[in-house]
């Protein structure tokens, strides 16, 4: 053999092993995720967010802020396999965690999209509903990103956010720093984009005793 060969099989059996090692450490995250997710269960009750926004079979939906995807998941289990589900997020690490988590559930109908901070990338008028779970207090660009949530929904589409409360009257910037943002300013937001609010379904008490609210609006059917 020659050294050429010798040493071409020690970088193809280094590669393999590196390939091995980031295979296990992902199996890992991803059981390590799906155990807090269960917890969460418990208290962020998916199923009734999910009916809130009138999923069932065969519906498209987006869930930006996806991180690692735990409702990505739970909306890829109702949607079926003839729905789709883009988890959209700026974070590229998280999106091919999540992907690849996805293949190894096989849940094919699960798309990830690396969104900018002001356009969440998503085609006009092709959704059903948008869940933003935690992530619009980060949105520096909320009303881009609100005007491109608009314009991917259908007629009727829905849009739900849900986020930790904060008192009115700071300046925006201590929203972003504090990873919290007041629901009165959610509404104005999203109803200067054209969204109608529709109601204030019940909120949320996370493990550390926090308060999420859960704002639900609609884009208008006629336009």
């Amino acid at each position: 053999m020659s050294t050429a060969q010798r040493r071409f099989l020690i970088s193809l059996a280094a590669l393999f092993s590196v390939t091995c090692i980031t295979a296990g450490v992902l199996a890992l995250q991803n059981r390590s995720s799906e155990s807090d997710w269960a917890r969460r269960d418990g208290w962020q009750r998916p199923q009734e967010v999910m009916d809130e926004l009138g999923l069932s079979a065969g519906s498209a939906v987006a869930d930006i802020g996806a991180g690692r995807g735990y409702f990505t998941f739970r909306l890829a289990e109702r949607v079926g396999q003839f729905g789709k589900v883009f988890a959209v997020d700026i974070d590229e690490g998280e999106l091919r965690r999540l992907s690849s988590h996805a293949k190894e559930e096989g849940l094919l109908q699960i798309a990830t999209i690396h969104s900018a901070a002001d356009d969440p990338h998503l085609e006009t008028a092709s959704l059903d509903a948008i869940l933003v779970v935690n992530a619009y207090h980060e949105m520096r660009d909320y009303d881009a990103m609100l005007h491109g949530m608009f314009r991917a929904l259908k007629p009727g589409g829905r849009l739900a956010v849900i986020d930790e409360g904060s008192e009115s009257g700071k300046p925006r910037s201590s929203y972003h720093s504090n990873h919290k943002i007041p629901e009165l300013l959610v509404r104005e937001d999203a109803e200067r984009n054209g969204f109608r609010f529709l109601r204030r379904p019940p909120g949320f008490r996370n493990a550390d005793g926090d308060d999420w609210y859960f704002l639900l609006f609609e884009k208008p059917a006629a336009q």
